[in-house]
């Protein structure tokens, strides 16, 4: 089951401030906390144990897990090392993201540490990464992977890259997190650039539950992860509401709905039809449901991928049916165009395919 998290920094916060939000993430069953020592400068061990010990104290109680980003100096550093990571447990956090690597060998040894700590491998790196740590044996109860976020503007994955790296890790069956951003001003993460916090590129405008939808929709992502901070209530409420493993669409509505076309949209659940055309996806029992429900013939334009659509009275046998375009083709005037899923979610449209659950947002 995909989970939720947040991220805190606490050298540029203040410790009430963070519980705050750490309090209203558990609000709305986030799970995860991702931080960085990566960024930490001016403080003492003592410090930094102090701060993170509470934190961690603090999201523990609400049955969240904290995950803390470091690099081989950083552990160093700390007067950890890869054979002794008791630092960490003293802390009390649930494990270590290697934001930079060892050898292969030394993740794996990692993994078997006697704190049982979690060891959370840099999932954005490829090249078969992945596949050295694994070919040394590590304890696989331990290992968990995350993709990087980045800050800098047109520095993020492309999406052929992030594909690739994730289809290595699940070759291993290991969890893959991801990072969306906060469209709120003035957020912020570890680092001074405020140009957003994502893992893809291409999310780095995008409404923050457009972002997640997307990554729950490549079917590889397990976690998603806000970067910056502060997410606003708004946004981690619509996150909240997501289900992972069920395609979900907006619709930007082009007409006021008539009462037939609002049940079978928002009150019929809808799976893709096994034998799928190339021009639309069909979700076809809302015709059997509300076969005595009458779709007076309105908004019979012709037919634009992206359009969502409700079969009506002039074509009895099928009247009912919804269907999302795939491909551009005429109307002949039986298909009343409802909406249209937003320019900003269209890549959705990539991952219909037979027999697949799909909703639809209200």
């Amino acid at each position: 089951m995909g989970r939720l998290g947040i991220s805190i920094y606490p050298e540029h916060s203040t410790l009430e401030r963070d519980m705050e939000y750490i309090t209203l993430a558990a609000k709305y069953n986030f799970k995860r906390i991702f931080s960085c020592l990566l960024s930490v400068d001016g403080k003492t061990k003592q410090e930094i144990k102090k701060d993170y010990t509470a934190l961690s104290n603090h999201a523990h109680s609400y049955g969240m897990e904290i995950i803390l980003d470091v690099a081989p100096h950083v552990i160093t550093n700390l007067g950890a090392s890869y054979s002794n990571l008791s630092f960490f447990k003293e802390m009390n956090v649930d494990g270590i993201r290697l934001d930079e690597g060892f050898d292969g060998l030394k993740e794996a040894l990692m993994s078997c540490n006697k704190e049982n700590l979690k060891i959370e491998i840099n999932a954005s790196f490829g090249n078969g990464y992945i596949n050295n740590i694994m070919s040394h044996y590590p304890n696989r109860e331990n290992i968990i992977t995350c993709h990087n976020f980045y800050p800098q503007r047109y520095t993020g994955l492309g999406l052929t890259h992030f594909d690739a790296c994730n289809s290595d890790i699940k070759k291993h069956n290991l969890k893959i997190a991801a990072f969306v951003s906060s469209q709120v001003s003035n957020t912020y993460g570890p680092w001074p650039v405020n140009e957003g916090l994502c893992t893809l590129e291409m999310h780095r405008d995008l409404p923050m539950d457009v972002q997640a939808r997307h990554l729950f929709a490549t079917g590889m992502v397990d976690d998603v992860l806000v970067a910056n901070c502060y997410a606003s209530e708004d946004e981690l409420k619509t996150l909240a509401h997501l289900i992972p493993g069920l395609l979900t669409f907006k619709v930007d509505f082009e007409k006021e709905l008539q009462e037939g076309e609002r049940k079978v949209i928002f009150e019929h659940e809808h799976y893709v039809r096994g034998d799928m055309s190339d021009y639309m996806a069909r979700s076809t029992f809302p015709r059997v449901t509300y076969a005595n429900e009458s779709i007076a013939p309105e908004n019979t334009r012709e037919l634009k991928r992206g359009d969502v659509v409700i079969i009506n009275d002039n074509y009895s046998r099928y009247k009912g049916e919804l269907h999302i375009i795939l491909m551009d083709m005429p109307n002949d005037g039986r298909k009343n165009v409802v909406g249209k899923i937003p320019e900003n979610e269209i890549m959705l449209l990539d991952y219909i395919e037979s027999w697949k659950p799909f909703a639809f947002t209200k």
